[in-house]
C-alpha cells in the first residue's frame, strides 16, 4: 500500500506538521510493508531546514522527519513554493528532494490513500 502524506502548514506555529509526522511514525512501527511519500507544500516546505533548534521537551520536526526518512520514506518539495520562500537554493535535510508539482499529480494517481495536513 503507497500511502501519501501532503503537509501545508509550517513546521511550528500549529501542530500540523507535528501531527503529520507522528501518524507517518506510528504507520512506520505498525505497518513496515506501507510505502510512504511526504509532499511538502506552502509553508511545509520550511520543515526540511536543517538545525532547527527547539526548547527541551517540545517537539523538533527536524529529528521527526529524519527519522521518517531513516525508515523509508520519501520526502519532497514543492519547487515553487521552495522558490517563493527563498529556500530552493538552501541545504536541507538530507534526502529531502526539491522537486515539482508534476511530481505530486504522480505521487497521487499511484496513492491507495492520501492525507492532508
Amino acid at each position: 500500500m503507497k500511502i501519501l502524506f501532503i503537509v501545508n502548514d509550517a513546521p511550528y506555529g500549529t501542530e500540523k506538521a507535528f501531527n503529520a509526522l507522528r501518524m507517518v511514525m506510528m504507520l512506520q512501527k505498525e505497518h513496515a510493508d506501507v510505502d510512504i511519500q511526504i509532499f511538502l507544500m506552502a509553508d511545509a516546505v520550511t520543515c526540511a531546514l536543517p538545525g532547527q533548534s527547539t526548547e527541551q521537551g517540545y517537539y523538533n520536526i527536524e529529528r521527526m522527519l529524519k527519522g521518517a526518512i531513516n525508515k523509508g520514506a520519501q520526502v519532497k518539495t514543492c519547487g515553487a513554493c521552495s522558490d517563493a520562500r527563498g529556500i530552493a537554493r538552501l541545504t536541507l535535510i538530507e534526502g529531502v528532494e526539491i522537486s515539482s508539482m508534476s511530481q505530486l499529480v504522480a505521487w497521487t494517481v499511484e496513492a491507495d490513500k492520501i492525507l492532508t495536513f
